[in-house]
C-alpha cells in the first residue's frame, strides 16, 4: 500500500484531517448548491433501494420459510444472494458510469430491477427466488453506487460528508417503513404481496429519475478505455492504503449491521416470541437511532470534529455494544429478557450513523478523477462481506442468538483493525494523485 506525504493545508471550514478539496470539484460543488430538493429525495430513494429490498421482506421470512418448505438457513441464502448481486453489479456499473455518464447504466439498472422483482413474487420454489432474488440485486446496484458516484460528482470535502448525513435522513427511514409495510402487506396478502409492492416502488422511482434527474458527468471528465483501463483504475485505488482501510472499515461495519437484519427476525420473532408487527415497530425504533445520530454527525459534528474521530467513535460504539451483545447471549448475565438485547441493539444501530457517512466521505474525497469505481469498490466491499455474514449468524439454529453477537464482534474487531492499521487518522496524508 502507498504512503502519502504530509496534506496541504486545509480550506476554511474544512474539518480536522480531512483532505482538502480538489481544485476541479469547485463547479460541481456550486452547482450542487442549486440542486433542488427533488434531487435530494431521488437520491435518498437511489440509496434506500437495498434496505427496502431487504428490510421489507423480514418479517416474512418465517413464513418463506413454511411455504416454500425449506430451512431457515436456505431461506436466508435469498437475502445473501440480493446482497452479493448488489456487491457484483457495483463492480460493472460504477465503471461504467464512469465512462459513459449516470443517467444511461442508472435507468438500465433500474427497469431490469422492476422485472427481476416481479419475478420473485411469481417464485415457486427457494432455488428460483434465490436466483432472481441474485438478478434483482445485480440490477438495483445502480442505484446505490450511482448514487454514491452523483454525490461526489456535487459535492466535496465537509460538504460532501454532510450531504451523506442528510441522505441518511432519507434512507434511514426506509428500515423504519419498511419492515412496518411489509408487516402490514402481511396482514392482508402472503409473502408475494411483500415483492408486488417492491415492483410498484421500483417502477415509481424509475419514472422519477427517468423525468427529473439530469446527467452529473460532463463528458470532458469521463473515463476513456476499456475493461483493462476500467480495472487498471480500480488496481490503484485498492493501492492507497488509505483508500483501502476506510473501504474496509466501512465495510466490515456494514457487515455488523447486515448481521442483525439478517437474523433479528429469528432471535426477536423465535427465540423471544415477538410478532411480526412487533419485530416491525422495535426494527423501526433502532432504524430511527441511527437516523438521529446522523444528522447529530451532519449537522453538529461535521466542520467542528475531525472526521476521523466521529468515526472511530462509532467503532468503538459498536464494539462495545457488540460485546454486551455476546455477553447476553452465552448466559453471562443469566436469563436476559427481550428488553436489554433490544437495547444493545438499538446502541449499535445507533452508532451507524456515525460510521457509514464518516466512511463514504472520507474515502471518496481522496477519489475525485474515479467516482464511480470508487463507489463500486466501497459497495462492493460492504456487500460482499455482509454476504458472508448473513448464512454465518444461522449456523447454529433459529434458537440461539451466539452466532449472531460472535459475527458482530469479530467484524466489528476488524474494521476497528483496519481504521487503524490502514487509516491511521493521527497522521497527515494528501489526497490520492489522479
Amino acid at each position: 500500500m502507498s504512503e502519502r506525504g504530509p496534506s496541504a493545508a486545509p480550506t476554511e471550514g474544512a474539518a480536522p484531517g480531512s483532505p482538502p478539496p480538489s481544485p476541479a470539484a469547485a463547479v460541481p460543488l456550486t452547482a450542487a448548491r442549486r440542486t433542488g430538493l427533488l434531487v435530494t429525495f431521488i437520491l435518498g430513494g437511489l440509496t434506500a433501494l437495498p434496505p427496502l429490498s431487504m428490510d421489507m421482506y423480514l418479517p416474512a421470512l418465517p413464513e418463506v420459510t413454511d411455504a416454500l418448505r425449506s430451512p431457515a438457513a436456505t431461506v436466508q441464502l435469498t437475502l445473501t444472494a440480493c446482497l452479493a448481486g448488489m456487491a457484483l453489479g457495483q463492480l460493472v456499473i460504477g465503471p461504467m458510469s464512469d465512462k459513459w455518464g449516470r443517467r444511461r447504466p442508472l435507468l438500465a439498472g433500474m427497469v431490469l430491477y422492476v422485472l427481476a422483482t416481479a419475478v420473485c413474487a411469481l417464485a415457486t420454489t427457494t432455488e428460483l427466488l434465490i436466483g432472481f432474488r441474485l438478478v434483482q440485486g445485480l440490477a438495483g446496484a445502480a442505484g446505490v453506487v450511482i448514487a454514491r458516484a452523483v454525490v461526489r460528482d456535487l459535492y466535496d470535502g465537509v460538504e460532501m460528508a454532510r450531504f451523506f448525513s442528510t441522505l441518511m435522513l432519507i434512507s434511514g427511514a426506509a428500515p423504519i417503513v419498511a419492515p412496518l409495510i411489509g408487516g402490514q402487506v402481511l396482514r392482508f396478502a402472503d409473502w408475494r404481496g411483500v415483492f408486488v409492492v417492491l415492483t410498484v416502488v421500483g417502477l415509481a422511482l424509475t419514472v422519477v429519475v427517468w423525468r427529473s434527474l439530469a446527467e452529473t458527468l460532463p463528458p470532458e471528465r469521463r473515463q476513456t478505455g476499456g475493461v483493462g483501463s476500467a480495472l487498471r483504475t480500480m488496481r490503484g485505488l485498492l493501492g492507497d492504503r488509505v483508500f483501502a482501510g476506510y473501504t474496509l472499515a466501512g465495510g466490515f461495519a456494514f457487515a455488523v449491521l447486515f448481521s442483525y437484519i439478517s437474523a433479528s427476525p429469528f432471535v426477536v420473532q423465535e427465540i423471544y416470541g415477538a410478532s411480526p408487527q412487533a419485530f416491525s415497530l422495535l426494527f423501526g425504533l433502532n432504524s430511527v437511532g441511527l437516523i438521529v445520530v446522523g444528522q447529530i454527525n451532519g449537522k453538529l459534528l461535521v466542520g467542528r470534529v475531525s472526521l476521523d474521530k466521529a468515526l472511530g467513535a462509532g467503532i468503538a460504539t459498536i464494539t462495545v455494544a457488540s460485546v454486551a451483545l455476546l455477553l447476553m447471549s452465552t448466559g453471562v448475565f443469566g436469563e436476559v429478557g427481550l428488553v436489554p438485547v433490544a437495547a444493545a441493539l438499538f446502541v449499535l444501530m445507533s452508532a451507524m450513523g456515525l460510521v457509514l457517512p464518516n466512511t463514504n466521505a472520507q474515502a471518496l474525497m481522496r477519489t475525485p478523477h474515479a467516482a464511480g469505481s470508487a463507489s463500486a469498490l466501497l459497495g462492493t466491499s460492504s456487500f460482499l462481506v455482509g454476504a458472508v455474514a448473513s448464512p454465518l449468524v444461522g449456523i447454529a439454529g433459529e434458537h440461539t442468538a451466539v452466532p449472531m453477537a460472535l459475527v458482530q464482534l469479530s467484524c466489528s474487531l476488524l474494521s476497528v483493525g483496519c481504521f487503524l492499521g490502514m487509516c491511521r487518522p493521527w497522521r497527515p496524508r494528501e489526497p490520492l494523485a489522479a
